[in-house]
């Protein structure tokens, strides 16, 4: 696998909603690493191993979570090799017991389907529906792994640029939580 600094140079085969990731990290003079691969559907296969060996980055789990009525979301970043415990991260966020909310508010949301959650679909939340919890161990490493709003790509990206330029930029604010 070839690491590429940035975005591929010809986008005329990539999907819109990629392409509009890379314009706003490169409007924000983000720089970032980039990774092509087949699709990757979660940090336990094989594949995704491989990935972030070739990125240098741990790619985190990032899981779509609604409360029980469905009124609240929130997109959860925590490492792959932590647990979600739906009360633990509840009393952290402050929200009744969160689940995994269905693909369909994920999609109409964030603008990501299953297998490709990321915080970068927070670019599509313009209505700011969705809350960005981090767990603490992912919001202190030197880069997030995450995909470009499609599974067939993945970024390797400053924490300090996600966190202080990125996730300002799309009118989020983030809530720091610890999952074990």
């Amino acid at each position: 696998m070839e690491l590429f600094n940035g975005r591929p140079l010809d986008v005329s085969d990539r999907s819109e909603k990629e392409v509009r990731v890379y314009d706003f990290l490169d409007d924000l003079g983000i720089s970032y690493m980039r990774l092509d691969h087949a699709p990757a559907f979660g940090s336990e296969e094989e594949l995704c191993r491989e990935i972030e060996d070739s990125l240098g980055a741990r790619i985190c789990k990032n899981l779509f979570l609604a409360n029980r009525q469905r009124t609240r979301f929130y997109m959860l970043m925590i490492p792959e090799h932590k647990v979600f415990r739906s009360s633990d991260i509840s009393k952290q966020a402050g929200s009744s017991r969160l689940h995994f909310a269905e693909s369909e508010y994920m999609e109409d949301l964030i603008g990501c389907s299953p297998g490709s959650a990321s915080v970068m679909g927070l670019i599509n939340d313009s209505d700011h529906k969705v809350q960005l919890l981090v767990d603490d161990d992912v919001i202190n490493s030197e880069y997030v792994g995450c995909h470009p709003c499609i599974n067939t790509s993945s970024l390797r990206i400053r924490s300090e640029d996600i966190f202080d330029k990125f996730v300002k930029a799309t009118g989020h604010d983030f809530i720091i939580v610890h999952a074990e």
